[in-house]
């Protein structure tokens, strides 16, 4: 299962891997892609994870989390 979380203020490619080192940190998680262009993190769970988890690790890195999408199936 993949979710696609809305990430706005990732200006550079420190930013994107402060967020994707939060994110990664949190058990579940098996990758993440955090694209600055594109204002979001793709989240790879190996499990379903709580999304106030995805949220406080990225606004502890200072960060503003939006829109939770998520993507299931073999094309999610």
């Amino acid at each position: 299962m993949k979710k696609i979380i809305e990430v706005t203020g990732m200006h550079c490619g420190h930013c994107e891997k402060a967020v994707e080192d939060a994110v990664k940190a949190i058990d579940g998680v098996s990758k993440v892609k955090a694209d600055r262009e594109k204002n979001a993190v793709t989240v790879t769970m190996k499990k379903d994870i709580d999304e106030k988890l995805f949220i406080e690790a990225i606004e502890k890195e200072g960060f503003t989390p939006g829109e939770i999408t998520v993507k299931t199936g073999i094309f999610g």
